[in-house]
């Protein structure tokens, strides 16, 4: 991708008639970073002068688009692969235990999130990875957006990343949300104990001809899953989790009430009444789908 996108600099100065010192000059560069750009050598270019760039050259946008593709050559193989497996899903299913997942944060929570990277080289670089991000998540809205699950973990709602404002915003984010019909939310409360997948995050994929990978997420390290045998150990794990956590009407009425600021642990229902209530939503719902994304599967408990 940063040959292409080099290619692309190249072909663009060519048709402008500049020179890479003139090219230079109008990005507030030496006329030695360019050569580099369009040879796909040394540092790959920023996020700040790729817009420098499609504005010098009139490029309509071509050079930004082009960039999150260069930025995540920066990552190891596997995590690029995750990406692109993640990009051409038809289903997504996830377990965060610590923060909101990408796909669903505000941009202020994705600062407070990325800024907490002990290797954070800089603003720039916050900058570049906050806009990747909010560029992944354009796709929920594509006429090719997959089917969402997301289990979030207690502790997501609970700890107040960025502050309150922040989190009282990203709280409200995924309320709106769970009423897409392609998205599900449901919250894995603290009384369920252990489990095991509480060492860090959990993502399964289902892809375009019908086979499956999976992704686990620590706080410094990710590993992708594609062996089937393997893959299938993980559905069984994520499906406990989902079996285990509150039904998806509950947990959008958890998250309310965390935004309100009147949630107590203690006055959750007892796991017996959640399965009775699950039951009865199940039924009251005939065959319309439950409030907050998730639709009736006939056959199905919410969460089997």
């Amino acid at each position: 991708m940063a040959a292409l996108f080099g290619a692309r600099v190249r072909r663009l100065r060519t048709a402008a008639g500049l020179t890479q010192a003139e090219l230079g000059a109008r990005t507030h560069v030496v006329s030695t970073r360019i050569t580099q750009i369009e040879r796909a050598s040394g540092a790959k270019p920023t996020l700040e002068l790729a817009r420098a760039l499609d504005t010098a050259l009139g490029a309509d946008d071509l050079l930004v688009e082009l960039w999150p593709y260069v930025y995540r050559e920066a990552f190891p193989d596997w995590s690029r692969k995750f990406m692109e497996y993640s990009e051409r899903a038809v289903a997504i299913r996830q377990y965060v235990a610590h923060v909101v997942p990408g796909l669903l944060q505000t941009e202020d929570y994705a600062r407070a999130v990325l800024s907490l990277d002990a290797l954070l080289d800089g603003e720039e670089q916050l900058e570049e990875r906050v806009a990747a991000r909010m560029g992944r998540q354009e796709r929920l809205s594509s006429s090719d957006r997959p089917e969402l699950w997301v289990i979030l973990d207690e502790a997501v709602l609970r700890r107040p990343i960025g502050g309150h404002a922040v989190m009282r915003k990203q709280l409200a984010r995924l309320l709106d949300a769970a009423s897409d019909r392609h998205i599900t939310v449901q919250v894995l409360p603290f009384d369920q104990g252990g489990h095991e997948a509480m060492g860090g995050s959990l993502t399964t994929l289902t892809l375009p001809d019908g086979s499956e990978v999976a992704y686990t997420e620590g706080a410094d390290y990710g590993q992708l899953i594609e062996e089937p045998a393997d893959v299938s150990r993980y559905k069984v794990i994520y499906d406990q989790l989902r079996a285990a956590a509150l039904p998806p009407i509950m947990s959008l009425d958890m998250i309310r009430s965390t935004l309100e600021g009147n949630y107590r642990g203690a006055n959750l229902p007892s796991r017996n009444e959640r399965r009775r209530l699950a039951q009865e939503q199940l039924q009251q719902s005939s065959g319309r789908r439950l409030r907050g994304g998730g639709r009736r599967v006939p056959g199905r408990r919410p969460g089997s």
